[in-house]
């Protein structure tokens, strides 16, 4: 039995601690594109920062692939999949069979068709490789532009303002962070960015971007000139099903899998932001491109892998992030969209405080906590098991909100799986 995994990170990583627990002598062997050992790609703003060291951001000890007798074959791009020969082709003319195959690709950035993309110090904010070609030109008093007010064109943007870069972000949408945050919870965040220097451009976009050689500006589409030294496409990520295209496993927007994370085709799988998992708070298959739902994908498939049949329990998106010092945990349907939802918020915008409570049928389907952010766990427990909060729901928005506050069944039943209040 040979396994072979095409992705380095979270899934990747969980798929072989998965094998591990089953299978102990089998061989493994990752490929990735990168070069680097395992890192955390969530702390790439922090590098750029220099708050983290490269060393800080691996993801498992140097240890690992030796412990888990692994052949990791890095900075190799995997080029195709031979679904018939049970064969994956690497760009250096080289092939690698296997016996169980996980597609752990991960997502690509969405970059739009933009005149002048192809000019020098025009970067994308998804690797490490990114950015190291950012550092080289982030310096004090340099002007950058952002093209994407998401989660990681404002984590670049926070990067480079504390680095004294002149940020300028530009956004279609009418607020930022719209994926994650309602409009009055995204006016707090912005303001607050505005007061650390970042500037903002909304209900706009970049229609061309200017410079002979090299970026030295963009036109946006409601006319405005903007000078940089620097511009970064930060509008979004894509499952990177490349390798599938043109092969019979079939594909949505992400690479469609049962509850064992397998695909269509026979000792396929595939895991983590590159496949649709199972989201609980809709009932069905869909995206969660978070790095503890890609891990446990990940590990669902490599015990399947190895032969233990176990299901991936489902998930949902969440986001713990934070700007400038202002935290945030948003988690499930923030935006709720036709009949059926009730809403509940807690709105002082005088201290920064925000909180939002989706509730459906008397379930907990989502929130919003911006600044004060102790109790969140608790909100993503109920979430996850979709526990009735009707009786205490009103308790929910409570600043002082815990377990002392549901019904007495339900809370002696939270301690005893090791809850606290």
């Amino acid at each position: 039995m040979h396994y072979v995994i095409i992705g380095n990170s979270a899934a990747g990583i969980g798929a072989v601690e998965g094998i591990r627990k089953v299978d102990s002598d089998n061989p493994i062997t990752i490929i990735s594109d990168e070069p680097y050992h395992t890192y955390s790609r969530p702390l790439i703003s922090y590098y750029l920062a220099g708050k983290v060291s490269k060393e800080k951001m691996i993801y498992r000890k140097k240890e690992f692939y030796n412990q888990n007798r692994v052949e990791p074959l890095l900075g190799i791009k995997a080029t195709k999949i031979d679904v018939t020969g049970k064969r994956v082709e690497l760009e250096n003319g080289e092939a690698v069979s296997y016996d169980r195959l996980l597609i752990a690709t991960g997502s690509k950035p969405f970059v739009p068709p933009v005149d002048g993309l192809d000019k020098e110090r025009v970067f994308t904010f998804l690797k490490l490789d990114d950015v190291e070609k950012i550092k080289e030109v982030a310096r004090p008093g340099a002007k950058a532009v952002i093209i994407g007010a998401g989660l990681i064109g404002l984590k670049a943007a926070e990067a480079l303002g504390l680095l004294g870069v002149q940020v300028t972000v530009v956004e279609l949408a009418d607020r930022v962070l719209s994926a994650i945050l309602d409009g009055e919870a995204a006016a707090i965040v912005q303001q607050h960015l505005e007061r650390q220097g970042i500037c903002f451009e909304l209900n706009t976009t970049a229609q061309k971007i200017h410079g002979e050689k090299q970026v030295t500006g963009v036109t946006l589409q409601n006319g405005k000139e903007l000078t940089c030294d620097f511009l970064i496409i930060a509008i979004g990520v894509r499952p990177n099903i490349d390798l599938v295209e043109g092969t019979p496993v079939k594909v949505d927007r992400g690479i469609i899998v049962n509850e064992k994370m397998q695909t269509n085709v026979a000792d396929i799988y595939a895991a983590g932001d590159v496949a649709q998992g199972f989201d609980i708070v809709y009932g069905q298959q869909r995206l969660i491109p978070i790095l503890p739902g890609a891990y446990k994908q990940g590990e669902t498939a490599g015990l399947n892998m190895a032969g233990k049949e176990v299901t991936y329990p489902g998930g949902f998106a969440m986001n713990s992030i934070g700007f400038f010092g202002l935290p945030m945990i948003t988690a499930g349907i923030v935006n709720p969209e036709g009949e059926g939802y009730e809403v509940i918020t807690l709105s002082q915008p005088e201290h920064q405080n925000y909180k939002k409570i989706i509730l459906k049928e008397d379930r907990l389907v989502g929130f919003i906590c911006l600044n004060k952010v102790d109790r969140a766990g608790i909100l993503t427990s109920l979430i996850n098991d979709q526990i009735n909060v009707g009786p205490f729901k009103e308790a929910l928005i409570r600043e002082d909100f815990g377990y002392i506050y549901f019904p007495e069944s339900v809370r002696k039943s939270r301690m005893l799986s090791g809850g606290v209040a």
